[in-house]
């Protein structure tokens, strides 16, 4: 069978910006940054900390008897992923969504409801649980609970590479829906990782960003001279991909189209990224796509702010796009919405996806001094209006030394 065309063809968002695909656009695009310092995720910390923090409702979606079953990140799953159905005309499809897949990452799985048992057994010191806990806190809840909510049927995968999971779920997906196997598929990611023991892991680690004199929303400065880290941030992000003759058919709207997947591995170190890793992803996705590097004409950067981190990526952008990687605006939206980790690369592509469809470039917040090993064009401050975008990449590196890259084309 000859590879098929994948358009994406619905979009569903929960993030610290909103759950509104077209709002969080807006907000993104106009550099608004929603990095706040909180005493408290969901549960308490020990200290003040900089995250992101869904701004959703989810008993509007999601009923009460529903969330015994349910920790936060399978809500936020559920939440996004009628968002993204009801957008591509599927939610009432019950012979599509029968035979439709559905390929979701998570990085941690129910980090709350986890935490929460712990707390429960070191402070009664009683040997009794809820049964409901397993099914809250196994990474493939959220895959299990769309699969039994909107009755699909098909193949559900669940990916677990860090920050590469949602990237890694798209990906897949993708090469599922090409090569035959689907003709529709629903994609992305969800985590939910707030809770006080996992922001303290993070914090032992030495990436979690500090505050700026400025605030908290001046914190998460990627490729800036002065970047300390990310903001932890939670929330969902899927999509629907079908093949172009099926949404055709069905007469759906296609919102862009996913041209290219590459993924790779450092091999390296788990916390270090490599360069070489990087550079290996990114080609490959191109050579996916059967695009030459200058086709690229925007690239949303993984773009941590780490001081590791940030200049490995440029390093590997410079090394397989040569001079043109000085011709292309790469943006970090991490920078505005924090790091959703395991929904990173599925918000991410799909922020692309809506810049590519309206020509526009989303900002890097707070690059006011850049770092001089970072001198791409890393779109400081302000969005820009790219008339004639047609192709974009968007990356996501993982811990573990995971990387994926997608190249998307517009509608």
């Amino acid at each position: 069978m000859s590879p098929r065309d994948v358009v994406i063809t619905g979009m569903g968002f929960v993030t610290p910006h909103g759950d509104n695909a077209d709002t969080v656009f807006e907000r993104v695009f106009a550099g608004e940054s929603v990095i706040r310092r909180v005493r408290s995720g969901r549960e308490q910390l020990a200290g003040d900390v900089l995250l992101g923090i869904a701004d959703w409702h989810p008993h509007e979606d999601v009923l009460p008897i529903q969330k015994v079953v349910m920790d936060p990140v399978a809500q936020m799953a559920t939440v996004a992923a009628r968002r993204a159905l009801t957008q591509a005309g599927l939610l009432e499809e019950e012979r599509i969504l029968g035979s439709a897949g559905i390929y979701m990452g998570c990085g941690v799985g129910g980090a709350e409801t986890n935490e929460q048992a712990y707390l429960a057994y070191y402070t009664s010191g009683v040997r009794r649980a809820k049964p409901t806990i397993v099914p809250r806190i196994m990474p493939s809840a959220a895959t299990a609970h769309i699969s039994m909510g909107f009755g699909i049927r098909g193949p559900s995968h669940t990916y677990s590479a860090a920050c590469a999971s949602s990237a890694a779920a798209l990906g897949e997906a993708f090469r599922a829906v090409r090569d035959g196997y689907l003709d529709c598929a629903l994609a992305g990611g969800a985590e939910a990782m707030l809770a006080g023991g996992v922001v303290i892991a993070w914090e032992a680690l030495g990436v979690l960003a500090k505050e700026h004199p400025d605030g908290p929303q001046a914190s998460v400065r990627p490729f800036d001279e002065a970047r300390t880290g990310f903001a932890l941030a939670e929330g969902a992000g899927v999509l629907v991909l079908e093949t172009r003759e099926h949404a055709r058919a069905r007469g759906a709207t296609s919102l862009g189209e996913i041209v290219g997947y590459g993924a790779s591995s450092d091999a390296h170190n788990l916390t270090q990224p490599h360069p070489d890793g990087q550079a290996q992803c990114i080609s490959a996705a191109l050579s996916d796509a059967g695009l030459p590097p200058e086709a690229i004409g925007h690239i949303n950067a993984h773009a941590t702010g780490t001081q590791v981190g940030d200049k490995v990526e440029i390093a590997a952008i410079k090394k397989v796009f040569g001079s043109h990687a000085y011709r292309i605006p790469i943006s970090a939206t991490k920078s505005m919405h924090g790091h959703l980790v395991g929904a990173a690369g599925a918000v991410e592509l799909g922020l692309t996806l809506i810049g590519l469809a309206r020509g526009l470039v989303p900002p890097t917040a707070n690059l006011t001094n850049p770092d001089a090993a970072c001198d791409l064009d890393c779109v400081p401050l302000e969005g820009r209006s790219v008339p004639g975008l047609e192709y974009a990449l968007s990356n996501s590196f993982a811990f573990g030394g995971s990387n994926v890259s997608l190249v998307v084309r517009r509608a």
